[in-house]
């Protein structure tokens, strides 16, 4: 025989709507003072790339729009998903936000299907930061001035060019990978841990090939030390006008974009998810911070809500395509 649960008397459901009142009076007036410290902005490689500059360009500005500071904090590692997992596990306050290689985490879902975050789970999109075009560069004393020249270089000695890259599984790496694949070329990758130290041995000649963010080659491609053969993009980077793309260099098709995003940990309160995807909009819209990321390669674009959330789902089935049809694998 089924017994009846007692009756909550009057007293107490008094008394648990009180306590609900007040819980939500407190978080709302959380919410209303955000932020009302520092925020923690991850940035999930070595200084000097071109996530890492995106973010230091932003920061002051985004501190500016909110009222408080912004400390960039560089967690590298696991091409970029150590920071990505601190991010995903970290709490849904708004005080700890990710500047988010958002082609790395698309490609990664392919690559790394048990990797410890989802990106289309485990995050909430704030808003894109920009569009970062890619170039193939190459030492000046490799001796090749065009693409075809490179190819036919490599062609010639297979597996002798050492093409060094961000990481595994980085778009550095996959963009290599897809060229390889439309040209026969055969080079020997070699991974390193971000931009910087393979940039450093791409310029000392102990490297021979590339892909990396016009941001980051921009200083070496400018001082002569390494030369540029075409960007990866649809058309010509304003920073490198008289580049030609890879596609005009003679691999017809050839194409790869590169977007980068703030995002935050899940189930963020939407009051926080606001004031932040605000901020962030109207830093990224300044013409002045436009200016600033042109000078360094970047080209500051802001897309918000349904719309990166589309970019997000765009991207993830196109590298998951490349990924699987370049028979890259975690070594």
């Amino acid at each position: 025989m089924r017994r009846e649960l007692p009756p909550i008397s009057v007293a107490r459901r008094r008394w648990l709507a009180a306590g609900l009142a007040i819980t939500w009076n407190l978080e709302a007036r959380a919410q209303a003072k955000f932020p009302a410290r520092p925020l923690r902005m991850i940035v999930p490689f070595t200084p000097a790339g071109a996530t890492d500059i995106l973010a230091r360009l932003m920061a002051e500005s985004l501190g500016r729009q909110l009222g408080a500071g912004v400390v960039i904090d560089n967690r590298p590692g696991a091409g970029g998903n150590l920071g990505g997992e601190l991010v995903a596990r970290a709490p849904a306050d708004g005080y700890t936000i990710l500047m988010a290689p958002i082609t790395v985490y698309a490609a990664g879902s392919t690559l790394m299907p048990s990797r410890a975050f989802d990106l289309q789970r485990d995050f909430t999109p704030l808003c894109t930061a920009a569009y970062v075009p890619h170039v193939l560069v190459v030492p000046a004393t490799l001796g090749v001035s065009t693409v075809r020249a490179l190819i036919a270089l490599a062609r010639s000695k297979p597996g002798t060019l050492n093409l060094a890259s961000q990481g595994i599984g980085t778009i550095s790496h996959l963009e290599a990978e897809l060229f390889q694949t439309m040209t026969a070329a055969k080079l020997t990758h070699v991974p390193y841990k971000g931009s910087a130290p393979a940039l450093l041995d791409l310029v000392g000649g102990r490297m021979d090939v590339m892909f990396d963010s016009v941001a980051a080659a921009l200083p070496h491609i400018q001082s002569g030390r390494l030369r540029a053969l075409g960007v990866t993009t649809p058309t010509r980077s304003r920073a490198l006008p008289d580049v030609p793309t890879i596609a005009e260099a003679g691999v017809v098709g050839y194409v790869s974009e590169s977007w980068v995003a703030v995002l935050a940990p899940a189930k963020l309160p939407q009051p926080i998810a606001d004031r932040l995807t605000d901020a962030l909009k109207a830093v990224v819209d300044d013409p002045a911070f436009a200016a600033r990321t042109q000078q360094h390669g970047l080209e500051a674009r802001s897309r918000v809500r349904s719309d990166l959330v589309a970019l997000i789902q765009r991207e993830t089935a196109l590298w998951g395509r490349v990924v699987r049809d370049s028979g890259v694998r975690l070594e």
